[in-house]
């Protein structure tokens, strides 16, 4: 499998390592002939706006649009949870917004209350995950159509609808894959 890596802002390199550590080739993603052949794309954090605002720039909006459109897995992780959303509360941004939920952006506070929690997460197994948010988003409204997979203080930062898997924390700053090894297997169910 051959998977994408928005490499524009965030730890995109990190991502790039999980997927690498998995055996699948992964590939930095800066204008579209980069998107050749991907079976998979992961957006990851920075700053949202920043980033919506390169991918229009870069001519990057509309491709990873026609990808989705035919049905290609996006694993967005922080700001790029708010990318797939179709409603930012209190913001008008470029987003692709392909999933039904609103989000909150900086959900849990500013930097200064970035915090770490094991997290449950059922669909990658009982052991929890240690979960880093940093300024993260969370899910505050979705469509009956978007699963929740996981959630702190009642708060989902973790869901999926379709090919789409959005994580308000960043798995890629941990050593554990399984997170990275869901989205792969949402790829090769995929292929």
């Amino acid at each position: 499998m051959r998977i994408g890596v928005l490499a524009m802002q965030g730890a995109f390199r990190e991502h790039k390592w999980a997927i690498e550590r998995l055996g699948e080739e992964a590939v930095e993603v800066r204008l579209p002939h980069h998107l050749k052949d991907v079976d998979g794309i992961i957006i990851p954090g920075g700053e949202s706006t920043t980033i919506g605002k390169l991918l229009n720039r870069y001519k990057l909006m509309e491709p990873i649009k026609e990808l989705a459109a035919k049905g290609i897995p996006i694993m967005g992780t922080c700001a790029g949870m708010i990318l797939l959303a179709k409603d930012i509360i209190g913001s008008e941004q470029p987003r692709l917004g392909f999933m039904d939920i609103s989000v909150v952006r900086n959900g849990f506070g500013r930097q200064v209350e970035s915090f770490e929690v094991d997290l449950d997460i059922n669909a990658i197994g009982r052991v929890p995950f240690h979960a880093v948010f940093i300024r993260a988003p969370y899910v505050k409204n979705m469509e009956p159509q978007v699963g929740i997979l996981a959630q702190v203080e009642e708060k989902v930062v973790m869901a999926r609808q379709g090919n789409f898997l959005a994580c308000a924390f960043h798995p890629e700053l941990t050593e554990d894959d399984r997170v990275h090894s869901y989205f792969l297997k949402m790829v090769k169910e995929n292929l």
